[in-house]
């Protein structure tokens, strides 16, 4: 039985403080919109800004560890309270964790406030705290399964810690592989998710039996992306093999393709909120197949090619998670609004358009740069506006959350 805060004491705390996914997926999702406009600016060289580490570096980041991780964040703060029947981050606590991403946010984009050392720890401080607020109410229950994420939030902390070390000491770090190992980390935690919960999304949506998971298949797949993120994490150690990197990616995509078409997706084309769950999964599927191929045929441009991950994939994955668990967390049927079907579309757009043009017609490269950031723009400005309301806002049902 879950132990759940009287419910007035509930109604003290303002709604978007109820719980971690309120204040995290509608900021992260706003910050998106920031961090993608200014980058835009930066590229044309109409915004004259100096982040840490320089422009590339920060889209890079803030792109993985403050809007991704915002995002993770929300996720694990919520999941937890189903995971242990205990009440998650509420107020105070809530806000202190919100208030210190965002000071990361700010600091990283202008670094002269606090220097380039404080500025780094303040990043830095984030995740730690959120795997100790994590790990409070995992361990008091003994539910060591996922006592898992808490190492994997210290994982994340590295990476971070890495991109932050490219820029101290570029001779042994480099911005490229740690912000790599950043998506792959990312590209992990979403493949050990979307096993866990999308074969009964599926099932649950469309009325059909739900595929039964072959232990097997998980560990493989889940197993070949744990290799390849530790690699790139031990970089500066291991040194890089282009051939062993590509090859362990193909590997990964093959098995990831199959785990999902057992899942069948061509089941879930009536229903937005599974069909772009797949969409997204098949983009991490595919993507990791042709990031492989990047590695080993010198034509095909790996720069390009890793937004099949990071847009399609991530950025894909991130808005039809977010936008299913505010129904639910905010006790609404799961039917999304129409609109977000075209936000939906908008992200696959984005990615294609971001890995594709670039590829095919080099001379372009800026436009397509352009086109694809407006489309990301619209997809979550689409959430922003459709969203914000609901997350703002107490629950329909009058139940705490």
């Amino acid at each position: 039985m879950m132990q759940i805060t009287d419910l007035q004491k509930e109604q003290k705390i303002s709604p978007l403080l109820r719980l971690g996914f309120r204040p995290f997926f509608l900021s992260g999702a706003v910050f998106s919109i920031v961090a993608i406009i200014l980058w835009l600016f930066m590229v044309k060289g109409t915004v004259m800004l100096s982040p840490l580490g320089g422009g590339y570096w920060w889209h890079i980041h803030e792109m993985i560890f403050g809007f991704g991780c915002a995002i993770i964040a929300g996720f694990l703060l919520t999941a937890v309270q189903n995971w242990t029947g205990m009440r998650g981050a509420q107020g105070s606590t809530l806000l202190f964790l919100f208030l210190l991403w965002f000071a990361g946010r700010v600091v990283v984009l202008f670094p002269t406030m606090l220097g380039e050392t404080l500025t780094t720890l303040v990043d830095l401080s984030f995740l730690p705290i959120v795997a100790l607020v994590l790990a409070k109410p995992i361990i008091a229950i003994k539910q060591y399964r996922n006592l898992f994420f808490v190492p994997l939030l210290m994982l994340f902390t590295l990476a971070n810690l890495e991109m932050h070390l490219a820029i101290y000491f570029p001779q042994t770090f480099t911005i490229t592989f740690a912000g790599y190992a950043g998506v792959m980390l990312v590209t992990f935690l979403m493949s050990v998710m979307a096993g866990r919960v999308t074969p009964m999304f599926t099932a649950n949506g469309t009325k059909t039996p739900k595929v039964i998971p072959l232990p097997w298949l998980d560990n493989i797949t889940n197993g070949s992306l744990a290799v390849a993120m530790f690699y790139l994490l031990l970089q500066p150690l291991l040194g890089f093999s282009e051939l062993s990197f590509g090859v362990l990616l193909i590997i990964a995509g093959f098995f990831q393709t199959m785990r999902w078409l057992r899942w069948r997706p061509w089941i879930t084309l009536g229903v937005p909120l599974l069909w772009s769950i797949h969409l997204a999964i098949m983009f991490i599927a595919l993507g990791l197949v042709l990031l492989g191929l990047s590695y080993l045929v010198p034509d095909i441009p790996s720069n390009h090619v890793w937004h099949l991950l990071t847009v399609g994939g991530m950025g894909g994955l991130i808005l039809a998670m977010i936008s299913r668990v505010s129904l639910g967390h905010t006790g609404r049927p799961l039917s999304p609004p129409k609109a977000m079907s075209f936000a939906y579309i908008f992200i696959i757009l984005a990615a294609l358009i971001r890995a594709f043009g670039p590829w095919l017609f080099p001379a372009k490269t800026l436009l397509f740069i352009d086109v694809s950031g407006t489309f990301w723009l619209l997809a979550f400005g689409i959430f922003v506006i459709t969203y914000a309301p609901m997350l703002m806002r107490a629950r329909k049902d009058g139940r705490p959350g």
